[in-house]
């Protein structure tokens, strides 16, 4: 079992990473803004910059939500902002498109975080573009996730596997398999479950929540 000081440090590790490539760009981009004089050039720098500066944002919101306690752990969580955090991480290099299937006003924080997560191991998968679906149901005794991610080559890695299944070893995680063993965790806290099916083009994922 991994302990939460562990978790929090993968967690950390991954932040770290994700945010390595857009942060840098940026910098890149001012410093080339900074020593260029032609115009058509400093445009490109400005739209480097630009770009940079909303991926840095995007993946900023979505670490808060997914990772972070902002608002209580007891809170519920509206689906506007999960779904505009998703639909900006989806749009980033235009190969993946989302598709929302979530009807509910608002699902507990917990929860938001479990769906996140598994979002994210779904465009984690997607290295080649293809679709993810994320819906979410809440009923009266419990809430229930479905995450469906589907395209060629699909990258599933054993290790994030057995993070979703919990029998990842000590010493083989790491920040790419953070988020599965997050899913994991949240969903042994609560007495619910995590599961998932692989095939050639598609990674189903789901979990059940029972509510408070």
């Amino acid at each position: 079992m991994t302990s939460s000081t562990d978790l929090a440090a993968l967690l950390c590790s991954r932040l770290c990473h994700d945010l390595m490539s857009p942060v840098g760009a940026l910098g890149n981009g001012l410093e080339l803004l900074a020593s260029e004089e032609d115009p058509e050039m400093r445009q490109h720098c400005l739209d480097l910059v630009g770009r940079s500066a909303q991926a840095s944002a995007a993946k900023l919101r979505f670490f808060r939500l997914a990772f972070g306690s902002a608002g209580g752990f007891e809170d519920d969580v509206p689906m506007q902002e999960p779904h505009d955090v998703l639909a900006a991480l989806a749009a980033q290099d235009g190969k993946v498109s989302l598709e929302w299937a979530v009807e509910a006003e608002s699902l507990p924080k917990s929860a938001v975080k479990v769906m996140l997560n598994l979002a994210s191991i779904g465009l984690d998968t997607l290295v080649r573009g293809g679709t993810l679906v994320v819906g979410a149901e809440r009923r009266d005794e419990a809430t229930e996730i479905v995450v469906r991610a589907s395209g060629p080559r699909l990258a599933f890695s054993q290790d994030t596997s057995a993070a979703l299944e919990g029998t990842l070893g000590e010493h083989e995680r790491s920040a790419r398999t953070a988020p599965a063993t997050l899913v994991r965790m949240l969903a042994e806290e609560q007495g619910g479950d995590v599961q998932f099916a692989k095939a050639d083009d598609a990674l189903i994922m789901g979990a059940v929540l029972p509510n408070a």
